[in-house]
């Protein structure tokens, strides 16, 4: 796929590294090969894969139109919601040739898969998070055809597996310095997440709603040409997108800030929980002849602390009051997951000072979550029950109120299969 930004080229998301987010510790080094992983040449399980499998026999049909190609379809067939809709207008796709502001790359997404559309582009970009392998990347021709073809991309490897993505095939979210007359210019920017200050997010992308905050949506001034520090140029507030681009195809009016802050959170979710996973794998990994795995390395350690605190959300930044989305999204996206006998639920969104109301990655319910080696989940548990228990102390962990670490502990308790019977059963 060669160049490729943020949520695609290959779809993407990621650890973010500037601007005060930076990583804690160095990444594994790139083991894509090794044979506890085999990345190209073990069969995927993604949920892309299982489409692309009903697709080939007839079994799911995907329906053709003048106005988004296959888009509507996939985003069907996929169960994606329309409400997941977000816009990047940088010209820093494989397709980057028809990226402008008036006709910006529309973004849709849940917690598995991506799809990304481009009017007039030749392909849909499309991404899914497999339990094992980590994210797999395909595109669909937008040429109808009685038998469409999902076709995997290692190529989108290039931007999509660096030290940005955990140096595991991975998402991107960045934020960027738009300069219209360079067509590279996404390399002036860096990885968000919901680590970043809100005032250092978004540049490239359109955001509808209240953001609460200065940030850099909404707008094609390069952040090098903004005024000094104390007179920031504020952005557009921005209802809808009505007016602002041409929507011809696109199946929703929207950018939702509130999507678009979920997908920042969600990326370096799956990156971390694939780095920890493969570490797992390759730690476990007894080569013909070994008598036993070998005792899990320090990088793994490592991998599992930073896992389980941006889990818990120790080092979010600060949100500011009067955050609000412009879509339905927040309610869709609240109704999709499990609730405690109190109606409580991780998907519950805060939008006051936070992202969500209990502090907590939604993410505890994926299927790579699950699929982790068992030793590494039991490590990952350890490590959640010691900090909701209070036993690790210090900043940032005081950030977790008495309230917060009791509350999480229930609902995970009362909705996650599997969890060890003791857990955070020290909580006062």
């Amino acid at each position: 796929m060669g160049r490729s930004f943020g949520v695609i080229a290959g779809i993407g998301l990621t650890v973010a590294t500037l601007n005060g987010t930076a990583q804690r510790g160095p990444a594994p080094v790139h083991q894509r090969d090794h044979p506890a992983i085999q990345y190209a040449s073990r069969p995927p399980s993604d949920r892309l894969a299982a489409l692309a499998k009903r697709v080939a026999v007839g079994e799911t049909k995907l329906a053709f139109n003048g106005d988004n190609g296959y888009l509507a379809a996939m985003l069907g067939a996929l169960g994606v919601p329309l409400e997941s809709q977000v816009v990047v207008f940088s010209e820093t796709s494989v397709q980057a040739e028809l990226i402008t502001p008036k006709n910006p790359r529309a973004l849709f997404f849940d917690d598995g898969v991506a799809v990304g559309w481009v009017r007039g582009a030749d392909v849909l970009e499309l991404a899914a998070h497999d339990p094992q392998q980590g994210v797999i990347f395909y595109t669909l021709n937008q040429r109808q055809t009685a038998l469409p073809r999902l076709e995997r991309q290692l190529s989108c490897l290039t931007c999509h597996l660096s030290q940005n993505t955990q140096d595991v095939p991975g998402m991107l979210t960045f934020t960027t310095q738009l300069i219209p007359q360079d067509k590279y210019s996404y390399a002036s920017g860096f990885a968000t997440d919901h680590r970043t200050p809100i005032a250092d997010r978004w540049g490239g992308w359109f955001v509808t709603g209240r953001a609460g905050s200065v940030h850099f949506g909404n707008t094609e001034i390069p952040q090098s040409l903004r005024p000094p520090a104390g007179a920031a140029l504020r952005p557009r507030v921005l209802d809808s997108l009505k007016g602002v681009v041409d929507l011809r195809g696109f199946p929703a009016e929207h950018s939702d800030v509130v999507a678009l802050m979920t997908l920042e959170h969600q990326a370096t979710m799956i990156n971390l929980l694939t780095r920890v996973g493969w570490a797992a794998r390759i730690a476990e990994y007894a080569a013909p002849g070994a008598s036993a795995p070998r005792p899990r390395p320090e990088a793994l350690d490592e991998a599992i602390r930073e896992l389980v605190d941006y889990m818990l959300f120790v080092d979010e930044a600060p949100l500011p009051a009067g955050t609000k989305g412009s879509s339905t999204f927040a309610a869709t996206f609240a109704a999709r997951g499990p609730r405690d006998p109190k109606g409580r639920s991780l998907r519950d969104f805060d939008l006051q000072s936070r992202l969500f109301r209990y502090p907590c990655s939604y993410m505890v319910y994926s299927p790579a979550f699950d699929a982790l080696p068992a030793r590494a989940k039991t490590a990952v548990y350890d490590r959640m029950s010691a900090v909701l228990s209070g036993r690790v102390t210090g900043e940032p962990y005081t950030r977790l109120s008495p309230a917060d670490r009791r509350s999480i502990a229930e609902i995970l308790r009362a909705t996650k299969p599997g969890l060890p019977v003791s857990f955070a059963d020290t909580i006062k």
